[in-house]
């Protein structure tokens, strides 16, 4: 570990030391109407010949002496810009926000403004959203470092309708991970948990992101499966200045860190640094031979027989938990960027290494499962399994990134490296009780996990301007290969009778599972865009073409581990003791033996492939200089092929579509300027929702943990015997009709208020219901059409209204409520009529699943930038988040339905920087001050509720020092 942390301090250290800066200033200029950059637009000392001009992102860099300098922006048409009192040190770039130059009319010839009022960090962001041809909200990178945001989740719950799930996954207007989608600089990128839609947000620290847009309405040129919001992350390529740095950081929760109680166990050597060094390895991959072959069982000493011997002892023999005193979090982190302008070329790069350690442990983690009473008098919920115990987790985060790009007159070409390695290790040890089917009994549970993700991802990209300008073509391409294993998954459950123990088939034998999944992803994507004007009013023309390639490999190899009548005592290591392996003291009836369950066929082994085909055409025009209309339609050809049998092998696919869509996506934007302040929004659009590699296949993935196993959605759920079909097995894709309108106002470039609603129609929306025929399962499926309605309120006010003294405090406060309901098929209709309670009346609609009836954020903000005293460069930020119940888990037969708990999730973060220059910053944050737990509860008519999870995160302290070369 004091490798990593030398290793990291030293590069960047000597990085900084190696590097020099001229002084000067840099920037953006955009056109005040459309939010676009200028291109050629003049910048310069006023009253002097120092100047210099905009390339085609609009940006620029004017190197000029330490000083005090008054800057004019000017442009053919556009009324001057003159920024008074802007300051320039020794060594330093001076960094000024997007400045917004509006066309010449006789009212407005040239205004002036003071190097002070342009420095909102929010001015460009705001912009965006101004000026958007649709609906986006967002956060800028001016906005991270005022807040003291470390990584890109921290940063998103402040975005109005965004919810962020775990500290890491993003999700808009309370939609699930299925509604929406995450992409890294405009292409898909599968994250590290390939099966969800959005990106693990939490990898990306701040330093190297320009800004997070969350765009709420479809335009032609997204992808069109999405439904709640498309967030996608702009890394930076130009850094307006060189910035290099290098950040520690520490956590400590009294429930999770110096906890002598901290469950884990014995790992591998480099456990520490994301990845398994083989200690967890499979004993054998081909050539295992079965215990019931005659040449096994009843000749041990023969050729198959010692074969068989020699896999059992090779068994890694830990399959207990071990206590051992817990450690903090920590992290290091750096990074480095800088653009060289040269005569002809800018060059520009960006590097970041960081790595980060965190400890987690649940004491009384509780897993249950409750069911319906046989009689329908009885309303309160029977217990069928319930599991409480503690658990500890370790989780290695270690991200690297690179990038570089040159810049011309006329083009820009960039190529970005980005490389994740992920180690979770888990260990726990529960109280089972089991009360279904007619079992009856105790239990001691013990789990031992480890789970290996990583992902490697290049983009290369090129931006082409002709013409002026007038003519933009701007090219993609990015592949990108993951893989998730996760490396012997042991399991072991002691029956307890009295003080006696014993492993059968009513408790289940022990399990080694090793689950392997490899993903190649190749995404491109060509855009070309031709400015025009129509009617006196700045106009576009936007057409482009996609294509991704998908393949998925994936394999479970299980092992069931049979304990013929061997003396036990509880402690789960004394199973591989090579004295209790078989045959026991030479006893071939007697001892510990494995069984294959992948063997001869193996159902969990498939082969899936996806090609997705793209075209789009889409125009913005201007028939009044305060209307402005999009238009778009977007193609998309979507076959997903699937190479793989179910359990009994009845059903055999070798590479045979599972999946054919072809759809046309239109959509329609409408923005009209009430005024300069003011706009009023309308869109419609129509967007789709397709299952997932894993949902679309024949897989059934066991987590022993809960005891909870996914089943694919290939396989039919039915009772045969009393004729019923609960589910058909033909997964398809779900199409979304979307309604947004909204109203915005803009007071100030720092103040915002919105009003908005929204409508959505889905016909087949896909959501995981309870299996009816196999308890504890759950399985995607199309259910009942369905609808969602609902409102978004935001504010953003500075405080100095009130008071003076009030000035440099912010309010910001948003507001998501939900109505939604699902329209119940006949089998989820008459499952719930035959499973009524007395005196309920079954509605023909319920909720839907994954849906919040309603989010909130809502808090205060004090920066400190303009201050004196104590409080200079001090900034603070205290948010509230929580999300509403919501519907997890649809009933089927007498399995309730699952909702989420609200989680009221209370934050406090404050920086302070000091030193010369302000290089240093310190920052403190407090996470989840309210003490919230996180619950999800089986619901039914007139019951009390029932836990169905129940984990405490309790309250972290973060502490944190950055210093700035």
């Amino acid at each position: 570990m004091k490798v990593i942390f030398t290793s990291v301090f030293f590069v960047f250290m000597a990085i900084g030391q190696l590097t020099a800066q001229q002084s000067g200033i840099s920037g953006k200029v955009i056109d005040g109407a459309t939010g676009d950059p200028l291109f050629t637009a003049n910048v310069a000392v006023k009253g002097t010949s120092t100047g210099t001009t905009t390339d085609f992102d609009g940006k620029y860099v004017l190197n000029l002496d330490p000083g005090t300098y008054n800057i004019q922006y000017s442009f053919i048409g556009y009324a001057p810009v003159t920024i008074t009192g802007v300051e320039v040190k020794e060594g330093e770039k001076t960094v000024l926000n997007p400045v917004s130059l509006k066309q010449k009319s006789q009212q407005l010839k040239t205004y002036t403004v003071t190097a002070e009022s342009n420095k909102n960090s929010e001015t460009a962001i705001l912009t965006m959203k101004r000026k958007s041809e649709n609906l986006l909200d967002g956060i800028s990178s001016a906005s991270f470092k005022k807040i003291g945001d470390s990584d890109a989740a921290s940063s998103m719950k402040r975005v109005t309708g965004v919810s962020v799930q775990g500290g890491k996954y993003v999700y808009v207007r309370g939609l699930g991970d299925r509604y929406t989608k995450t992409m890294l600089n405009g292409l898909d990128v599968p994250g590290l948990d390939p099966d969800r839609n959005t990106l693990q947000m939490d990898i990306f620290p701040t330093d190297v992101i320009d800004n997070i847009v969350v765009n709420k309405s479809f335009v032609a040129e997204l992808p069109a499966d999405f439904t709640g919001g498309v967030v996608n992350i702009t890394t930076k390529s130009f850094p307006d200045q060189r910035e290099a740095g290098i950040s520690v950081s520490a956590g400590y929760n009294p429930n999770f860190h110096f906890n002598s109680d901290y469950l884990t166990y014995q790992g591998s050597s480099t456990d520490a640094l994301g990845f398994d060094n083989g200690t967890r390895d499979i004993p054998a991959e081909k050539n295992i031979p079965l215990f019931a072959d005659a040449e096994v069982i009843g000749s041990p000493d023969s050729e198959k027989g010692q074969r068989y011997q020699d896999i059992l002892s090779s068994f890694n023999p830990t399959m207990a938990t071990m206590k051992q005193m817990s450690l903090i979090d920590f992290g290091i982190g750096g990074h480095y960027g800088n653009q060289v302008k040269k005569e002809n070329v800018t060059l520009g790069y960006n590097f970041m290494l960081n790595y980060a350690n965190k400890t987690e442990f649940y004491e009384d983690a509780v897993y249950a499962r409750y069911g319906l009473d046989g009689d329908p008098d009885v309303n309160e919920m029977e217990q069928r399994e319930y599991q409480k115990g503690n658990y500890g987790v370790n989780n290695v985060l270690l991200n690297a990134m690179g990038g570089f790009a040159i810049k011309t007159d006329k083009a820009k070409y960039k190529i970005n490296l980005l490389h994740i390695q992920n180690g979770v290790s888990k260990a726990g040890q529960f109280d089972y009780e089991n009360s279904d089917q007619g079992a009856v009994f105790e239990a001691e549970q013990h789990n031992l996990e480890y789970s290996e993700r990583s992902l490697t991802n290049m983009l290369i990209s090129g931006k082409h301007y002709f013409n002026e300008s007038d003519w933009k073509l701007e090219w993609k391409l990015s592949p990108t290969y993951s893989s998730m294993d996760d490396p012997d998954i042991r399991f072991t459950r002691y029956q307890r009778r009295g003080e006696a123990y014993s492993i059968g088939t009513e408790v289940g034998f022990p399990q080694r599972i090793w689950r392997d999944l490899d993903e190649i992803n190749l995404s491109n994507r060509v855009d070309l865009k031709r400015n025009f004007t129509f009617l006196g009013g700045k106009s576009n023309l936007k057409f482009g073409a996609a294509y991704t390639f998908k393949e998925r490999d994936f394999t479970i190899r299980n092992f069931d581990i049979n304990v013929r009548d061997i003396p036990l005592t509880g402690n789960p290591d004394e199973l591989f003791y090579k004295e209790n392996l078989w045959p026991y003291n030479g006893n071939k009836n007697r001892g510990v033996a494995y069984e294959p369950k992948f063997i001869p066929t193996n159902p969990n082994d498939y082969n899936s492939n996806v090609n997705y085909a793209a075209a789009y055409v889409s125009s913005m025009i201007r028939p009044t200089t305060d209307l402005s209309v999009s238009l778009g339609l977007r193609m998309e050809n979507y076959v997903q092929r699937y190479t793989g049998q179910d359990q009994l092998g009845t059903n055999v696919l070798n590479n045979e579509e599972v999946l054919n869509d072809l759809g046309f996506y239109p959509s329609v934007n409408v923005t009209y300027a009430l005024n300069d302040k003011q706009n009023i929004r309308a869109s419609y659009s129509q967007t789709v929702a397709r299952p997932s590699f894993k949902e679309l296949s024949y897989a059934e993935i066991y987590d022993p943990l809960t005891g909870r196993t996914f089943i694919g959605g290939l396989f039919r759920d039915a009772d045969d015997g009393r004729g019923v079909e609960y589910w058909d097995g033909d997964l398809t894709s779900s199409y979304i009709q979307n309604v947004d309108l909204r109203w915005d106002f803009f007071p100030t470039y720092s103040q915002t208020v919105s009003v908005g609603a929204f409508y959505k129609s889905f016909d087949d929306p896909i959501e995981i219901v309870q299996f009816a025929t196999q308890a504890g399962a759950f399985q995607p499926r199309n259910v009942g059409d369905g609808e969602v309605y609902g409102a978004e309120v935001e504010v953003r006010q500075g405080l100095g209204i009130i008071t003076d003294k009030l000035e440099n405090w912010k309010a910001t406060a948003n507001v998501t409520l939900v109505e939604s309901r699902i329209r119940l098929s006949l089998t989820e209709y008459e499952s719930r009529v035959n499973n009524a309670r007395t005196g309920q009346e079954v509605d023909r609609y319920r909720d839907m699943a994954g849906q919040a009836p309603y989010i909130i954020n809502a808090g205060f903000s004090y920066s400190g930038t303009d201050s004196s005293g104590v409080f200079s460069n001090f900034d603070a930020a205290l948010f509230y988040n929580v999300q509403g119940p919501t519907l997890q888990y649809t009933s089927i037969v007498d399995r309730p339905d699952i909702y989420t708990v609200p989680f009221h999730s209370l934050n406090l973060n404050t920086s302070k920087k000091f030193g010369k220059d302000n290089q240093m910053q310190v920052g403190l944050k407090v996470s989840n001050i309210l003490n919230d737990y996180r619950e999800s509860v089986f619901k039914s008519y007139k019951a009390e509720d029932q836990y169905f999870t129940r984990l405490r995160p309790a309250t972290t302290i973060s502490a944190s020092f950055k210093y700035e070369f």
